[in-house]
């Protein structure tokens, strides 16, 4: 698929949990889990979890993900964070628990994240709304023309006059305005949903 292609199927597609409920869209999938992994990672650490469980730990939330987010749906009155979250907690409780059914001699259950179910640390809402807007911005930079891009950065990020900016970039101020508005839908619609 092209990147025209893609930005023609996203510009027309609902949010991200709703694209979420057709575990054959690729491309929703692919944003979803590029979008959530960094953050899923740093909860598992959060547990305690050295990397290489907690990859473990992401991946296995994501089967769980896979297999409970087609029959999901979207509150706007609660948190889709906290659901997120307590998917991981429930899939990491569970790891645990098998793991004390088996027979080990190893199992030492003193260790940092291993003892505590709720080592899980909440995310402060403006770091969740910061990281997620971050890493969104990140993934559809792009997707853009770079000029499409720095009109939008440039006006709303370095809050630079538009004037300014067109004269730099080589475009009208209107051309500046459309750009501006054309990333920002863009970035509203990304987010749509999953920032509770």
């Amino acid at each position: 698929m092209t990147r025209a292609q893609i930005q023609s199927h996203d510009s027309t597609s609902v949010s991200l949990l709703k694209r979420l409920r057709q575990p054959a869209n690729k491309i929703a999938w692919d944003r979803f889990v590029r979008l959530y992994t960094p953050l899923l990672v740093g909860w598992a650490h959060k547990t305690g979890l050295a990397d290489a469980d907690a990859a473990d730990l992401v991946q296995e939330v994501f089967c769980v993900l896979l297999r409970k987010l087609p029959e999901f749906e979207y509150d706007p009155d609660k948190s889709f964070r906290a659901w997120l979250r307590v998917v991981l907690r429930n899939t990491w409780q569970n790891r645990r628990r098998q793991r004390i059914d088996e027979p080990r001699s190893d199992l030492n259950l003193d260790r940092p994240g291993e003892a505590h179910a709720d080592g899980i640390v909440e995310l402060e809402e403006a770091e969740y709304r910061q990281y997620l807007v971050a890493r969104a911005v990140e993934l559809m930079k792009t997707e853009f023309e770079l000029a499409t891009w720095q009109a939008c950065w440039q006006t709303a990020v370095m809050d630079r006059p538009a004037a300014e900016v067109a004269r730099e970039l080589g475009l009208s101020v209107n051309a500046v305005y459309l750009n501006k508005s054309r990333v920002l839908a863009r970035l509203r619609r990304e987010l749509d949903g999953l920032l509770d």
